[in-house]
């Protein structure tokens, strides 16, 4: 069975980023981004989407992290549009529901070729820690732009900032392994009656 597997390699004059995944593989996570609350994020995504990640981030972290976050999300996109390849025999759609104790997040994937990210998550602090939660949005802006994909994300309830962020990332990372799955009864197809993603 072919292997679905990318390395990108993103560099600009805010950073310099190198990303590599395999779709089939056991969750594993290496990060190195300088920002430690989103790597605690992205070990979600890694994990819960069954999905291993290698993300080697230098950015311009004495500004903020905003370049930073944004561009591993392009980059995980790009890595994720190059990996599925012609999308062949994969689910397409993905879903899911994640609680955290009081939070409670939903996401819905279509690996459809339109990018979109549509998402709703009043989040109650403005940062955890040292980190912007308006960055979320920006990560996930990135990834659904260069993945291709059309992303619904939204906190249905939550008061704790971080459970808020943590059950988005938990729920995309669930969603992710459903749409880019292989479904058996559509091996060497496209789902789309279009015939093309």
């Amino acid at each position: 069975m072919d292997t679905r597997t990318a390395t990108v390699t993103r560099n600009t004059q805010e950073t310099q980023i190198t990303v590599s995944i395999d779709l089939d593989g056991n969750g594993d996570l290496k990060a190195d981004t300088g920002v430690p609350f989103f790597e605690h994020m992205l070990d979600q995504i890694a994990r819960h989407g069954q999905i291993d990640i290698s993300i080697d981030a230098q950015g311009d972290l004495h500004i903020d992290d905003h370049h930073t976050v944004e561009d591993v999300g392009i980059t995980l996109g790009q890595a994720f549009a190059k990996a599925l390849g012609d999308k062949k025999g994969i689910y397409r759609y993905g879903h899911a529901y994640v609680p955290l104790d009081e939070a409670l997040s939903r996401v819905v994937i279509d690996f459809s070729g339109r990018p979109g990210l549509f998402l709703n998550a009043p989040f109650t602090r403005a940062t955890i820690g040292r980190f912007d939660t308006q960055l979320v949005s920006e990560f996930f802006q990135g990834f659904a732009n260069h993945a291709q994909a059309t992303v619904h994300i939204d906190n249905l309830k939550g008061d704790n900032a971080h459970h808020q962020v943590e059950t988005i990332f938990k729920a995309f990372g669930r969603a992710l392994r459903m749409a880019a799955e292989r479904d058996p009864r559509m091996a060497g197809r496209i789902a789309s009656t279009k015939g093309s993603l």
